[in-house]
């Protein structure tokens, strides 16, 4: 049996998924790309020894990274992606009546590699006329963008080769300058099983360039650290999460359905142990489950 050993960020720790069949194996401009099948997860997308995308799981990660943002905005039109050129985060993004997204994605490879072999991934949201995908560097435009937007999503790799500008104070200081005063912006942020000081610092990092940041969950499988963080980060914390009722009257809005995100688990991903929760707090930063609101839908 081949087996595939991803590349350990952590010392004593790595993911194993054994290999049926390798489906593409090369070296772009940028960094190593390789997609390979395993009986569990279908398809795997790996970059630079690190495992990004499986058929089998990929929409807890998607939903969870669009989905919170856009539907604790309430109101989005204008939304930027940085990074995502699986495209599953800008299908998700297509799903709410939005006016216009623009995708930053360095590596035309990446794109080109997962259309051919995850075109349920993306589900042919390249070709949504809402759509404007640019192949440059997320952070060099970031820093020349003179646009506004409502949401920002930041779907990037680890902290580690083209990634590791987009979690740097002048990258979050200028995603600020980009959004509407109601903006909000969703990211990673790690590993903190393994790293938890890492998580502290991204979290402290955008709180101080946005005004607020709160972690949120997400399981998905084949992330090996356990429990994925996600980050919410914009001026006015309480927007964060609104009451159940609100979510629910914005996701009828949502066209398409979800395997994942719903109001309940929006809410119930902000309720952190304390292990993960900032100094200070205990964790409980959902709002309650009620269906009174004083947030509009």
């Amino acid at each position: 049996m081949k087996l595939f050993e991803e590349r350990s960020l952590y010392g004593e720790h790595a993911q194993v998924l054994s290999v049926d069949a390798v489906l593409h194996e090369a070296r772009s401009r940028y960094q190593d790309v390789l997609v390979f099948r395993n009986a569990t997860f279908g398809k795997v997308l790996v970059l630079d020894g690190i495992v990004q995308v499986t058929e089998a799981d990929h929409h807890i990660y998607h939903e969870m990274l669009v989905h919170v943002p856009l539907l604790a905005h309430g109101a989005a039109i204008d939304v930027l992606i940085l990074g995502g050129g699986d495209g599953g985060a800008l299908r998700e993004v297509l799903k709410h009546p939005v006016r216009r997204v623009v995708l930053v994605e360095i590596d035309p490879e990446v794109i080109a590699v997962s259309q051919r072999h995850f075109a349920d991934v993306s589900g042919g949201a390249f070709n949504d006329p809402r759509v404007e995908v640019l192949n440059e560097d997320a952070a060099g435009y970031v820093g020349a963008c003179a646009d506004r937007f409502d949401v920002i999503i930041v779907d990037s790799t680890d902290p580690i080769g083209p990634g590791e500008v987009l979690f740097s104070d002048a990258f979050y200081q200028r995603c600020r300058t980009l959004l509407r005063p109601s903006g909000l912006m969703s990211l990673q942020s790690g590993a903190p099983f393994f790293q938890p000081d890492v998580l502290q610092r991204v979290r402290s990092r955008v709180a101080k360039h946005l005004g607020a940041a709160r972690e949120f969950l997400a399981p998905v499988p084949t992330y090996a650290r356990g429990l994925l963080p996600l980050i919410l980060a914009g001026a006015f914390e309480p927007s964060f999460c609104p009451s159940v009722s609100v979510l629910r009257a914005r996701s009828i809005r949502i066209n398409g359905p979800t395997r994942f995100y719903s109001a309940e688990v929006h809410l119930a991903a902000f309720a952190l142990a304390p292990r993960l929760a900032p100094p200070g707090s205990d964790g409980r930063h959902a709002a309650p489950l009620s269906e009174n609101s004083e947030t509009s839908t």
